[in-house]
């Protein structure tokens, strides 16, 4: 026997946020697979200093929202299923990773809180290096002065905070851009463009975190009053 009244309503809402949970699952792999092939960060974090390369946390972070947006799909389509079938199992099933999606959700949250600026200072320490071996004319030159040239590029800047005294050799024409004496007035360092470019890609993941939590909690509230009220139908 079906659910009937109030629960057969809360049967179709169910099904109506798992629709926009399956969506938001597709639009963060999507939002995923664009920062994993964003041609800024492509660039800069596929460069190699030497037998160094550069920090790789931001990727790490990017796997990672990659396969949160596939098993959302895969969460969501479950939850349309057993809501449709008014399944007291699939739906049990979906409460329970709709759980472990949420704490592993709140555990990245936290750990991306407390590392919030460590990518950006990761790969900072990273350009510094090459301009230093690049200005110094350091053994590994040539390949230093291809990566600083990158981040100039890349970034449209010049120079760091540690070096903006020494601005004479960071001018020069197989370094910096010709336009780079008024990048350095409008005070376009790169360490500034670092901090812009991970900083603003970091606001648009935390954004549709927390609007998946929301989501999920709802989901979590309607899945199992809907459980409720298919055993309760189920007595009559």
């Amino acid at each position: 026997m079906g659910v009937e009244g109030c629960t057969k309503c809360i049967k179709y809402l169910l099904f109506v946020f798992n629709f926009i949970f399956w969506l938001a699952g597709g639009i963060i792999l999507g939002v995923a697979l664009w920062l994993r092939h964003d041609s800024q960060t492509t660039n800069i974090l596929y460069l190699q200093l030497g037998e160094k390369q550069a920090p790789n946390t931001f990727y790490v972070g990017i796997y990672i929202l990659i396969a949160v947006g596939a098993v959302m799909m895969f969460v969501g389509f479950l939850g349309c299923y057993g809501a449709i079938q008014e399944s007291q199992c699939l739906l049990g099933t979906f409460f329970t990773c709709l759980v472990i999606l949420f704490a592993c959700e709140v555990a990245a949250g936290i750990w991306g809180f407390v590392n919030k600026d460590q990518i950006a200072k990761d790969v900072k320490q990273f350009y510094d290096q090459a301009l230093q071996q690049a200005l110094m004319g350091e053994p590994d030159a040539n390949n230093a002065k291809a990566v600083v040239k990158t981040f100039h590029e890349t970034l449209d800047c010049c120079g760091s905070d540690i070096v903006t005294a020494a601005f004479t050799p960071v001018w020069r024409d197989d370094l910096c851009r010709k336009d780079s004496l008024k990048s350095f007035f409008e005070n376009t360092n790169c360490h500034k463009k670092i901090d812009e470019l991970f900083s603003g890609k970091l606001y648009l993941i935390g954004i549709a975190a927390v609007v998946v939590a929301v989501i999920m909690i709802f989901e979590m509230i309607l899945s199992m009053v809907l459980c409720c009220g298919i055993r309760n139908s189920s007595v009559y």
